[in-house]
Order: structure tokens, then C-alpha cells, then sequence
């Protein structure tokens, strides 16, 4: 079962990280380097300024799966942490 759930846990960080890949180019070109830069250092800016800027970059559809990504890899993780702590 931790295996299965380790697995859907790298797919689903996976498709995140190829969400924030896609707003960091929209990032670069809206804001310039310097600000893609810190989403590069700090992704949680780049999810914020995501969905600030989710109608003027026509983006939200990316920003909703991102953001469904990111809360279901958190619950993902910290079940399969919980799942292998209660196993030993």
C-alpha cells in the first residue's frame, strides 16, 4: 500500500512541477528575471502570483490543477508518512 501511494505521490509531484514550470514562463515574461527568479527560489510566490494573475495571463485552469495537485500531493504524503509511521 506505501508503494502504491509513494507512486501516486511522485506522479502528482510530477504534474505540479510541470504547472510551476508553466507559470515561471508566464512569470519570466510578465515581470522580468528578477521576479522569476524568486519564483524559481520560492514556488510558493509563483503559486500566488499565479492566481493574481490567473485572468491576465489567462491562466486559471493551470492554477486550479496546480493548486488541486499541490493540496492532493500534501494529503498524499502526509497519509503515506502516517501509513509507514504506523507500520514500525
Amino acid at each position: 500500500m506505501a508503494t502504491i501511494l509513494s507512486l501516486l505521490a511522485v506522479v502528482i509531484g510530477l504534474g505540479s512541477l510541470v504547472c510551476w514550470i508553466m507559470v515561471l514562463i508566464k512569470l519570466f515574461k510578465a515581470e522580468g528575471p528578477l521576479y522569476g527568479i524568486l519564483g524559481i527560489i520560492c514556488g510558493l510566490y509563483a503559486l500566488v502570483w499565479g492566481w493574481m494573475n490567473a485572468d491576465k495571463q489567462n491562466i486559471r485552469q493551470l492554477m486550479m490543477i496546480w493548486t488541486a495537485l499541490f493540496i492532493l500531493g500534501l494529503v498524499i504524503n502526509f497519509g503515506s508518512a502516517m501509513l509507514m509511521a504506523s507500520s514500525r
